[in-house]
């Protein structure tokens, strides 16, 4: 007997995903726990585990189309059971056998029994065609009809180069017997740049919810930037003089991060307002610092949290921003280590950028953009010298952080990364 397989709950109060990459097809062989398709949701990406081995018999939705939770989305025969043949479905009943038809003529009063025969069965109902969005493009723009048109995706779709085949297989249509006026010549340029193409993908539930959360923020609160520069070589000369026994003793490369989590945490303390809420009528201030790090991931932009961060270790801080990273490349972060956090740090150094002002992340008060290294010339006790500069900027909400306490918290990181020995001292 087949096994249904279900979309999981994934979330609280999330109802619909969409279905992601089939890791295992129709027909594939699948060990327990191996991962058989991956389910998007507007928070994060799971997968779907094969609950015994077995043989995937038949796959109901395809990649990008949508399924509510609890919805059956395939089928999976366990091992043993028997696989039926290609084509013919584990699940579905028998046909009955048709009834015997007997050709019955009476003629002048003695009746004759003729050949008894059996009806063929009917024909099953065609399966309505399905066509990709490309594939319903290439046939609108040539003019053709769908009818007819063989598809050889996922569950007999109709796919873009399904499509192009039927559109070069049509015979070409007789010469109008008055041509038409000429066409005035396409631009030398376009002639010369090739085929124009336009490729359409489905906004993925992440990208989509990232999205909502941007507006979201630019809508209700009342953001602001302020900025500040800091001289990383203190920083820079404490990590090349630890990087190798770090290293050894931890099995994590120091980086700069750490440095900047434990700095926020201090001028989260100092200036709290910053690590607050606006949750009218009330100002909910915390006593406790999830500090949430933006990373990109396979699926856009994401931001785990690392929990009580005031209680981590540089080592702990390192380590777990690097298991993020790489998790997210892999869409396996789990959805409670995307929720919550009281302040973000985001690092668009890292991909070159030397100015941004970010936006926060609701209900969050305060975000810190950290940016490239880059070294410049700075005057220092009236002379002239070159130094690794960094730029900083808080994005805030002014309905609860003014300017005063915004340009304190961004002095309080600036100084305690100029003179790391703060963070030992805590002063």
């Amino acid at each position: 007997m087949p096994i249904e397989l279900k979309v999981p709950e994934v979330g609280e109060s999330i109802t619909e995903v969409i279905i992601g990459p089939w890791k295992k097809g129709e027909g594939a062989s699948v060990a327990i726990d191996d991962a058989i398709v991956e389910i998007e949701s507007d928070k994060a990406t799971v997968e779907l585990p094969a609950p015994v081995a077995g043989t995937i018999v038949k796959v109901l939705k395809g990649s990008g189309e949508k399924a509510v939770v609890g919805e059956v989305i395939g089928y999976l025969e366990p091992a043993g059971a028997g696989v039926p043949a290609a084509g013919a479905p584990a699940f579905a009943a028998p046909p009955a056998a048709p009834s015997p038809v007997v050709d019955v003529r009476r003629t002048e009063g003695r009746t004759t029994i003729g050949s008894v025969q059996s009806p063929a069965p009917p024909a099953p109902p065609a399966p309505p065609q399905r066509i990709m969005p490309a594939a319903a493009r290439v046939l609108a723009e040539a003019g053709a009809s769908p009818a007819g048109v063989a598809g050889t995706g996922p569950g007999g779709r109709v796919t873009k180069a399904d499509a192009s085949r039927a559109v070069a297989a049509a015979p070409t249509p007789a010469p109008r017997a008055t041509p038409p006026a000429p066409l005035p010549a396409a631009p030398a340029s376009l002639a010369q740049a090739g085929a124009r193409e336009e490729r359409f993908q489905l906004i993925s539930p992440i990208r989509r919810r990232i999205a909502e959360r941007l507006v979201e923020a630019q809508r209700d609160a009342a953001l602001l930037t302020t900025f500040n520069e800091v001289d990383m070589s203190a920083v820079m000369e404490l990590r090349k003089k630890f990087k190798d026994v770090f290293q050894e003793r931890h099995g994590v490369k120091l980086g700069f991060m750490s440095f900047f989590v434990r700095a926020a945490v201090e001028a989260l303390r100092a200036v709290p307002q910053v690590n607050a809420e606006y949750r009218d009528p009330h100002i909910v201030f915390r006593d406790y610092y999830d500090i949430g790090i933006a990373v990109g991931g396979g699926k856009g932009l994401v931001v785990p949290v690392l929990r009580n961060a005031e209680t981590m270790s540089f080592a702990q801080v390192e380590s777990a921003i690097g298991e993020f990273a790489r998790r997210a490349s892999e869409n396996k972060l789990r959805l409670e280590e995307l929720q919550g956090g009281t302040f973000t740090i985001s690092n668009g150094g890292v991909y070159g950028s030397m100015l941004s002002t970010p936006i926060i992340n609701p209900p969050q008060s305060g975000i810190l953009g950290l940016h490239a290294i880059q070294e410049r010339p700075m005057a220092v006790n009236g002379q002239v010298v070159i130094r690794p500069m960094m730029y900083l900027a808080l994005t805030y909400d002014h309905r609860l952080v003014d300017g005063r306490e915004a340009v304190t918290f961004l002095k309080r990181i600036k100084d305690t990364i100029e003179d790391p020995s703060r963070l030992m001292l805590e002063v």
